[in-house]
C-alpha cells in the first residue's frame, strides 16, 4: 500500500511542500541581508563574527542543511549521515575551520531530545572542532529554536559538553590582489516569507508535511548533480550580491548548490556557449547530451552571460542517493565539493567546482 501511495501522492505532496517552503520577496530579502551584513560589521558579535584569515594559510569548509532527524521516514539526514561523518572526519584532521550554515537540526519536526538520541556522533564529530576553536554554528529557520529558546543554550552544552555561541552570519575579510575581500555567510532564509520564522511554515511541516514524508519516505531532495535553473531565491540572492563590491555572499537554505553563480545546467549552458563560439563539435555533442540528461531545453538556450562570480550557494546534506555538497576556502582556491558513495560504499570526496580567489570576476568593467 505504501508503494502504491508513493507513487500516487510523492509528486503532489512535493510540490505542495515545494509551494509553502519558499516564498521570498525581494525587498524583505534585500533589507535583510543588508541590515544583517550591517550588524556584523559594526562589531555586534551576537550577530556574527568578523574573521581576518590569511588565504595561502586558512582553510574552511562550510557546509549546511543537514536537519538531522529521529531517524525515521520523514529523517531525510539519515542516508548522507556516513558522508557527513567521512567529511568531518577528514576536515578536522587537515585542521579545517568548519563553518555550520544552518538548518543542521530538523527542529520544526523533532524534539532536541529526540534528535540528540539519535544524532550524538555528529555532535561528537562536530565538537571536536570547536575544541580547538575552529568551530561557528550559525541558526537557519528550522533550527531556529537555537536562537529564540531561554532552553537552548543548556541543550547545546549538553550536546556538545561545553558552551557553544550562535550566530546569524559570520564576515570573513582578507586581501587578494591587493584588494579587500569579504565573504558573508548566513543561512539565507532571511526575507523568505514562508520560512522567516512563519508560524505557518512550522506548522504545516510539522503537523502535515513530517507525517506524509515520514509515512511515504519522501526526500525532496534530488541529487546533488543540479538538473534546473536558479531558484527564485537565489537568484534573488545573486542579484543583492551583484550590487556589492568586493563581497562574496554564501548561503544555504534552497538546498541547491550555485558556484560563481550559477548552478551546475547554468554552467553547462555558458561551456556549451564557449565551445559554439569556437565551433568544438566534440564538446558541443558531449554538452548538449548532458544538458538533455538534466533539463528539457527550450527552444531559446539561456544566455548566463554577464553574471559576476559573487554569490555562492553551499547545497545541503541530505540528498536523497546520501551525497552532500558544501564549499571549500583553502589554498588561495574556493570550490564546491561532493562527499559521495563510491561502489565500494566508501565515501569519497570529488571536486565538481574549483577557482582563485584572484580570478574572480566581482565588478563589471564595461560600466
Amino acid at each position: 500500500m505504501r508503494q502504491f501511495l508513493q507513487r500516487l501522492l510523492t509528486k503532489p505532496v512535493v510540490n505542495l511542500a515545494n509551494k509553502w517552503s519558499s516564498r521570498p520577496d525581494k525587498r524583505r530579502v534585500d533589507q535583510a541581508l543588508t541590515d544583517l551584513y550591517k550588524t556584523i560589521k559594526s562589531g555586534n558579535e551576537k550577530a556574527g563574527l568578523l574573521i581576518d584569515f590569511d588565504p595561502q594559510k586558512d582553510k574552511f569548509v562550510i557546509l549546511s542543511d543537514q536537519h538531522k532527524g529521529a531517524r525515521d521516514g520523514a529523517d531525510i539526514f539519515a542516508k548522507a549521515a556516513n558522508n557527513y561523518l567521512a567529511a568531518l572526519d577528514h576536515y578536522n584532521q587537515q585542521q579545517f575551520f568548519y563553518i555550520n550554515l544552518g538548518d543542521s537540526e530538523e527542529l520544526w519536526e523533532n524534539l532536541i531530545i529526540t534528535i540528540k538520541k539519535h544524532n550524538q556522533n555528529t555532535f561528537d564529530k562536530e565538537q571536536l572542532f570547536l575544541k580547538r576553536n575552529n568551530f561557528i554554528k550559525i541558526f537557519g529557520n528550522h533550527d531556529l529554536y537555537w536562537a529564540n529558546d531561554p532552553l537552548a543554550g543548556i541543550n547545546l552544552q549538553e550536546v556538545y559538553g561545553q558552551q557553544v555561541k550562535i550566530h546569524e552570519g559570520v564576515v570573513l575579510r582578507t586581501k587578494v590582489n591587493n584588494q579587500k575581500l569579504e565573504i558573508y555567510m548566513t543561512h539565507g532564509h532571511q526575507g523568505d516569507l514562508q520560512s522567516d520564522g512563519n508560524w505557518f511554515s512550522k506548522w504545516f511541516v510539522s503537523d502535515v508535511w513530517g507525517p506524509l514524508q515520514s509515512y511515504l519516505h519522501i526526500n525532496p531532495n534530488t541529487p546533488s548533480n543540479n538538473d534546473e535553473l536558479k531558484t527564485l531565491h537565489n537568484q534573488i540572492m545573486y542579484e543583492w550580491s551583484a550590487k556589492r563590491k568586493h563581497i562574496l555572499l554564501i548561503t544555504g537554505h534552497t538546498h541547491q548548490p550555485v558556484f560563481r553563480s550559477l548552478t551546475e545546467l547554468e554552467t553547462l549552458y555558458e561551456r556549451l556557449d564557449d565551445a559554439k563560439k569556437d565551433n568544438k563539435q566534440p564538446v558541443i555533442a558531449k554538452l548538449s547530451q548532458r544538458i538533455d540528461e538534466l533539463h528539457i531545453r527550450s527552444k531559446k538556450p539561456p544566455s548566463f552571460r554577464g553574471y559576476l562570480d559573487t554569490y555562492f550557494n553551499s547545497g545541503c546534506c541530505c540528498f536523497d542517493d546520501g551525497d552532500i555538497t558544501g564549499i571549500e576556502i583553502e589554498d588561495e582556491c574556493i570550490r564546491l565539493i561532493k562527499w559521495q558513495y563510491n561502489k565500494q560504499k566508501k565515501s569519497e570526496r570529488v571536486v565538481l567546482e574549483e577557482c582563485k580567489l584572484a580570478d574572480l570576476k566581482l565588478e563589471d568593467h564595461r560600466k
